[in-house]
């Protein structure tokens, strides 16, 4: 059984099964190629790919709002709504956490769902990139690692694929999984899956949208979570909101 597979429950496999151009499928993956041409019922079935939980990926285009927080009033960080102006994230940052190079995402209910930090010592004081690790949060605490980013150290001038994320646990025939293209600076930037799907679009538009206020289109099956996390990171790295 696949990832993807997963998110498709027993019954509904069975039932498609029994659809005419599935009768003679041999597998999952077949079955899929097959359902593309019929965009009624893979609507109904989208695939999810999960980083930090299958409760953060949803079967429709995700539009999210991002507005920064001041750093004199509440520490900085920024909160994201959806299209109703509810809050189902937030992203504290140094002026709240109190230590540089750490970052922490919450859910709506203001819950920590994820711990990111910048790794240091000697060895990444030699290395090329600068390497950030995202921890899922159990019982308010660090635990499990989710995925790394790396980036250029800002001494290197920064082309496109240079931004890339890894999901844990890493393959051995793969050293990337996403990467960001664009540039996040200038609010025109896109999270791309290694097969060159876009994940996630950054932008702005409308009167009020600008650097304090942008948006972030997360397309169906996607991690909403994992997306957020990987701006806290584009945030501080370019010495914005969650930066001291």
């Amino acid at each position: 059984q696949t990832r993807h597979e997963e998110s498709w429950d027993t019954s509904t496999l069975k039932s498609l099964y029994l659809f005419p151009p599935l009768m003679h499928c041999p597998d999952f993956n077949t079955c899929a190629g097959r359902l593309s041409i019929y965009p009624w019922i893979m609507g109904a079935h989208t695939l999810l790919t999960p980083v930090v939980s299958k409760i953060f990926c949803s079967s429709l285009q995700a539009v999210l709002l991002v507005r920064r927080r001041p750093p004199a009033v509440t520490g900085g960080g920024f909160v994201v709504t959806d299209r109703e102006q509810r809050v189902v994230f937030s992203v504290d940052g140094c002026g709240i956490i109190g230590a540089t190079g750490q970052l922490v995402v919450r859910d709506g209910d203001g819950t920590a769902i994820l711990f990111i930090h910048k790794k240091g010592g000697v060895v990444q004081a030699l290395s090329v990139h600068n390497r950030w690790k995202g921890y899922l949060m159990d019982y308010g605490e660090p635990s499990k690692p989710v995925f790394s980013l790396q980036d250029p150290k800002p001494v290197l001038s920064c082309a496109a694929g240079d931004v890339r994320v890894t999901v844990e646990p890493k393959g051995r025939k793969r050293h990337w999984d996403y990467e960001v293209t664009g540039s996040f600076a200038h609010r025109a930037c896109a999270v791309k899956s290694r097969t060159g799907h876009v994940v996630a679009q950054i932008g702005v538009k409308g009167m009020m949208a600008g650097r304090d206020f942008y948006h972030v289109v997360v397309q169906p099956g996607y991690d909403q979570a994992f997306v957020i996390g990987v701006i806290a990171i584009l945030d501080n790295m370019n010495g914005e909101s969650t930066r001291c």
